[in-house]
């Protein structure tokens, strides 16, 4: 069995004009699809509120194989909440004062936190969260597999002083971004993922290029945790049996379905 943790963003997503909810969050959203293989043991690390937000996403994945006994309870604090907005053509989009926050992006890891992961084979984290410096910290120390998604970060500088550390770099982008992903992959021994919407996603792995097509989708209802799903599919799938392809194409199929239905799952 592989030990997986994704932090730390448990949030829920309120669909403008209808108060419609969704438990979402990219470590809620790659946990649930991670746990859709027999194969990894799947944990989730955050905090959420003693709230209505905390209870939906408690019941949201009642029925999944997750771990969720390292989620704390701060009581004087708000579950994160976001406002979503969707387009004519479900494409997502959020307004300045949509993201209810503080709870994710001022998260400080404790010892016994730090210690968990640690012991994990494999560790997911989104770039924005206030604790991924812990993170990267603890990975120079330590075994376990960084899964990182930068979503649409553009500082490359920044994000270059990362990459050393990182076996599974995942980006969402356009296709002229391409060679610089293609250089670091020759100085850098991760996984270099790029998703370029309809035209699939590209990674680069010591210098080599692989492509897998997107599939075609009649009708997009929310893209909505979308790279979310790829993420779990194809890093779950390259721990299991290294296959870059493999493991890229069972993200595609992750992604597309989440592309048919409201919310990440």
């Amino acid at each position: 069995m592989i030990n997986l943790i994704a932090l730390p963003c448990l949030c829920v997503d309120v669909f403008d004009g209808t108060d419609e909810m969704r438990a979402g969050g990219e470590a809620l959203n790659f946990a649930v699809h991670s746990s859709r293989f027999e194969e990894i043991n799947v944990s989730l690390l955050g905090a959420v509120g003693q709230d209505s937000y905390a209870e939906f996403i408690m019941k949201s994945i009642s029925g999944k194989k997750i771990d969720v006994s390292h989620v704390r309870v701060e009581k004087d604090m708000v579950t994160a909440n976001n406002r979503t907005y969707l387009t004519k053509d479900g494409d997502r989009y959020y307004k300045e004062d949509s993201w209810t926050g503080d709870i994710v992006d001022k998260m400080i890891l404790n010892q016994d936190e730090l210690e968990l992961i640690r012991a994990a084979d494999v560790v997911f984290v989104h770039f924005w969260a206030g604790c991924f410096r812990q993170i990267i910290e603890l990975k120079k120390t330590s075994h376990f597999k960084l899964a990182v998604d930068f979503d649409t970060c553009r500082d490359f500088n920044d994000m270059e002083k990362y990459a050393p550390y990182i076996d599974y770099f995942m980006i969402s982008g356009e296709e002229s971004l391409l060679p610089i992903f293609e250089e670091w992959s020759k100085k850098y021994s991760g996984l270099f993922n790029m998703s370029l919407a309809e035209k699939g996603s590209v990674t680069f792995n010591k210098g080599n290029y692989y492509h897998v097509p997107a599939k075609d989708v009649k009708v997009i209802v929310d893209t909505t945790g979308c790279g979310d799903s790829y993420h779990a599919g194809f890093v779950c799938s390259h721990m299991m049996n290294e296959d870059i392809y493999e493991a890229m194409r069972i993200g595609t199929e992750f992604a597309t379905e989440t592309l048919s239905h409201f919310g990440g799952f």
